[in-house]
């Protein structure tokens, strides 16, 4: 586990996240894709954004239930989903249009390693896009 004291001292790139992918990202899902590119390579927070609804919780678990039951199974309930805050930081290490992992699914996806969970979730307004975040600083 970690906190953003440990991961980095001040201003980072973040990407806002529907749940459970947000979540998914901590535990096996590689990539998040994107109908657009970028060329930012780097350190990234990652933020829960505050919507969901029931149909796109149900519907991310067929998909990953498809090929992977067990992960599918081991998602949170929609309640327990941490929402509307930073929940940790991935590095960001290519975006790509074609990848073989069953996750992709998009024109392009952001591909992470090094996924580093917070302790304890940071309250976060999201954004589209690219945005800068400070841990601290709501």
């Amino acid at each position: 586990m970690a906190t953003p004291e440990k991961v980095g001292y001040g201003r980072m790139k973040a990407l806002t996240v529907r749940q459970p992918w947000a979540w998914l990202l901590f535990h096996g899902k590689p990539m998040e894709n994107r109908n657009w590119a970028s060329e930012y390579r780097g350190q990234l927070a990652i933020h829960a954004a505050q919507g969901m609804t029931q149909d796109e919780y149900d519907d991310a678990l067929a998909f990953v239930g498809a090929f992977d039951p067990d992960l599918a199974a081991s998602v949170p309930d929609a309640i327990d989903l941490v929402r509307g805050a930073v929940i940790g930081t991935v590095r960001m290490t290519e975006c790509v249009q074609t990848h073989s992992s069953p996750f992709f699914h998009g024109k392009f996806a952001f591909v992470f390693d090094n996924q580093q969970v917070f302790d304890s979730p940071v309250p976060a307004r999201g954004a589209l896009g690219l945005w800068d975040w400070e841990p601290g600083v709501k």
